[in-house]
């Protein structure tokens, strides 16, 4: 039997604080397929954005193994793309500048990923801002230049922690489009972090949904929905899916009962 890509066995967080122990969570066991789109779902607090920063080896885990490709996460990885919430960049670079930071850090061939880094503009319907700077930028546009900077080095992995969280609707909307078009043009492993159930069933192809803290996995739900899901047509079976998270969550109390 072929060997998931990612694998969370067991695992757990405990963070140390002047008040004493807080487990973000606990027990969670995970496989995730090469090429495949996760995403996961829960409440404030539940150790979503932990478990991504364990899977990067940004965070040690408490207990269990994790491990990417066969090898265990012991240290933070190299080989990954990583867009948080905050489109962090350096005001002084231009927006192609800040897409080819990935490239300068790594030492790699700028001539070879300039055009790359411009396709990924273009894609992120950026093309006509290369040479703009931040302040230029709508908060919109600055994430989507985030994006564009985790996958120039064409990472395997693409984690993403709530990286819509602070756009308006439309622009979520519109983000979370590009997001499907890239990952069904380039076929990366994706985890993405979020809050929103409408997004996660969108985007994904598997959906993890967590308790609260100590956050475990409740269930992986399969998304059976064909690809490309365009917001305008989408088919009872959406609403389905969407409907049965949030009936997990007021099981265990995150969303009131009526």
């Amino acid at each position: 039997m072929e060997q998931p890509y990612i694998r969370l066995q067991n695992v757990a967080k405990v963070y140390e604080t002047r008040n004493g122990a807080v487990e973000a969570c606990a027990e969670v066991n995970l496989d995730i397929r090469e090429s495949e789109f996760v995403a996961i779902v829960g409440p404030s607090g539940c150790g979503k954005t932990t478990i991504l920063k364990m899977l990067a080896g940004l965070v040690p885990y408490s207990r269990g193994t994790i491990t990417v490709g066969g090898r265990a996460v012991d240290r933070p990885q190299t080989d990954v793309g990583i867009v948080f919430q905050d489109a962090i960049m350096l005001d002084w670079r231009t927006v192609l500048g800040n897409v080819m930071l990935q490239i300068d850090i790594r030492r790699m061939d700028r001539a070879k990923h300039q055009s790359v880094a411009l396709g990924l503009l273009e894609q992120t319907g950026l093309a006509g801002f290369e040479h703009k700077k931040p302040y230029e930028l709508s908060g919109g546009m600055r994430q989507r230049v985030s994006i564009c900077r985790a996958l120039v080095h064409d990472p395997p992995l693409l984690l993403m922690d709530e990286p819509f969280g602070a756009l308006d609707a439309l622009t979520r909307e519109q983000i979370s489009m590009d997001i499907q078009r890239i990952w069904m043009d380039r076929r990366k492993t994706a985890l993405h972090i979020t809050h929103s159930i409408p997004e996660a069933v969108l985007l994904a192809d598997r959906v993890v949904v967590m308790s609260p803290r100590p956050g475990r996995i409740v269930e992986i739900i399969d998304i059976d929905l064909p690809r490309p899901r365009r917001l305008d047509k989408l088919p009872q079976k959406f609403n389905d899916y969407a409907g049965r998270i949030r009936d997990i969550f007021k099981s265990k109390g995150v969303l009131a009962m009526d």
